[in-house]
């Protein structure tokens, strides 16, 4: 399976290697999660036919893996026709963004399919519920747009957001986004007016200075219990 798929086919999996010819650990676990029966594979089954008799078929490097003998190549200057249509995954973040600035590569190429459930298949490894966009093809390329097959797959290392068709992002985003800073930025309500015949305690004007100071006693107040003792003590009885 891994030879099939790195050296024959990567493209029948929604994979696009990069320029020397390496995967993603984390693409290709993704990969072989979405077929029957290979949805148990780990990465320590790969390390283990790493260590295997086949060790030599393969070369990894870090996150990466490749196969040693690929049967696929990377042309960018072929001229075959393109389809009428092809689509093109995002994440429902980068929405907005795509539509305004267009569509860039990261890594590699963009992976751009003729058909909508593949389309779907490599959207939903980044987001649940990806947003499907809509490329015409000759009109992208007219425009200068590379775009090249790679298998049943075209890749591309950008398209112009002119070139981009699809549904617009909600036009509330903004607005709601202003919402929630005002929602966080808005002050505690202020107290009700006073009603006729109350008032506020304004600890400011309190007569006993000393009472702020919890648990203390002003200097001073043993001398001035001890004159009222005396004063008591000394006063003739009536």
């Amino acid at each position: 399976m891994l030879t099939y798929i790195l050296a024959y086919r990567p493209d029948e999996f929604g994979l696009v290697p990069d320029g020397e010819g390496f995967v993603l650990y984390k693409d290709l676990l993704k990969a072989f999660h979405e077929e029957e029966g290979w949805r148990h594979v780990r990465r320590s089954h790969i390390n283990e036919v790493l260590l295997g008799e086949d060790r030599e078929l393969f070369e990894a490097f870090d996150d990466r893996i490749r196969s040693q003998k690929r049967h696929w190549t990377l042309n960018t200057h072929n001229d075959l026709p393109l389809p009428g249509l092809l689509y093109a995954p995002v994440r429902k973040r980068a929405h907005p963004a795509v539509m305004e600035r267009g569509l860039n590569a990261v890594g590699s190429y963009l992976a751009l399919s003729p058909d909508r459930e593949m389309a779907l298949r490599i959207g939903r490894r980044k987001d649940q519920n990806p947003v499907l966009l809509e490329i015409p093809a000759a009109a992208a390329k007219k425009k200068g747009a590379l775009i090249f097959p790679f298998g049943d797959l075209f890749l591309s290392p950008e398209i112009l957001p002119e070139c981009i068709a699809g549904p617009l992002p909600p036009k509330d985003l903004p607005e709601r986004k202003e919402k929630k800073e005002v929602k966080k930025q808005k002050p505690r309500p202020d107290l009700k007016p006073p009603t006729p015949g109350t008032f506020f305690l304004d600890p400011k004007r309190d007569p006993d200075p000393f009472r702020k100071a919890k648990g203390k006693k002003r200097k001073g107040w043993k001398e001035d219990a001890r004159k009222i003792r005396r004063g008591k003590k000394g006063k003739p009885l009536s």
